[in-house]
């Protein structure tokens, strides 16, 4: 009875060991796979802020909040499911998905640019001039988190195909890890972001000079953020969507581009092994945003072709 105990103990113990050896596997692909998706997810904080101009600071992040609880809402009941049932059945389907995803991504960056070229207006003042405050804020919501469906899409799809190799249960389990993670990253940093100003306003008026000082260096800060905000959003979303394309044209074995891509960067790492990784990455992300604005720069200029017939 005792060996028998004993024995049980030890099966117990190694059912522990197995399932913490899991789960660190589980959390160090859910944080490969989030790494994967940073480009969507730094644009999708640089897009977000902007539901909520045109609104009174109190309604701020109570319209964060619903926006962020439409995001989870998203990932967890419509895209994880169709991204399972995909990678059980159809996981054929993940690189042209992907490939299309990169190339709406491409599509929006390129839109930006001739936007901030053109000079683009805002809505908010003619949105308050014929709407009221909630028919305003239900529509900057039901926006937000339609914007918010297709990044979120984007992300679950890299998350994807970072972990389509590990066990269906696994892949479940990271693509919620991923889901929860970024949606309180994303719109905590958002949270912050839209705030910043009435923290800075709350701060400016302390006694204190150094409570002061920094109180008015966020108000200054906060146009400027938002701006780098945005150009970096857009960058992100250049060479994310640029580099979806280029791994999906090695995955069909079109590698012109790809080969091309890959053999500039290994040249340049090589040139200075001590920063070799960064500029490894710096290379292919210059590769992918190039390619990336090419394929963005045609699919605008083909639908404005349409638009003029």
């Amino acid at each position: 009875m005792p060996s028998g105990l004993i024995a049980l103990l030890d099966d117990v113990a190694g059912i522990a060991k197995l399932t913490a050896t899991s789960l660190d596997d589980v959390a160090a692909a859910a944080g490969k796979a989030g790494s994967k998706a940073a480009g969507v997810v730094i644009d999708d904080a640089a897009v977000t802020p902007r539901y909520v101009v045109g609104l009174t600071p109190d309604r701020e992040l109570p319209i964060i909040w619903k926006i962020a609880r439409g995001s989870l809402r998203n990932k967890l009941l419509f895209l994880l499911p169709a991204a399972l049932l995909m990678s059980a059945f159809a996981p054929w389907l993940l690189p042209p998905l992907l490939m299309l995803g990169g190339a709406f991504l491409c599509f929006e960056a390129v839109e930006k640019l001739l936007e901030a070229v053109q000079g683009g207006h805002d809505v908010a003042e003619e949105a308050l001039a014929t709407h009221s405050s909630q028919e305003l804020e239900d529509q900057k919501v039901s926006g937000a988190i339609r914007t918010d469906f297709i990044l979120s899409g984007e992300i679950m799809a890299i998350a994807l195909g970072t972990v389509a190799a590990e066990p269906l249960w696994e892949q479940a389990l990271i693509l919620v890890v991923v889901a929860v993670l970024i949606t309180a990253g994303v719109y905590g940093v958002v949270g912050f972001i839209v705030k910043m100003d009435d923290i800075g306003l709350h701060l400016a008026e302390r006694s204190s000079s150094v409570a002061r000082a920094v109180g008015r260096g966020l108000v200054h800060a906060m146009p400027v953020l938002m701006k780098i905000l945005s150009v970096v959003g857009t960058a992100a979303m250049l060479w994310v969507g640029g580099g979806l394309i280029v791994h999906g044209l090695h995955e069909f074995h079109w590698d012109l581009i790809p080969g091309a891509i890959h053999h500039a960067a290994e040249s340049v790492a090589a040139a200075a092994p001590a920063i070799g990784p960064f500029l490894d990455w710096t290379v292919n992300a210059i590769g992918g945003a190039i390619v990336g604005l090419v394929i963005g720069g045609i699919i605008v200029a083909v639908l404005h072709l349409f638009k003029r017939h």
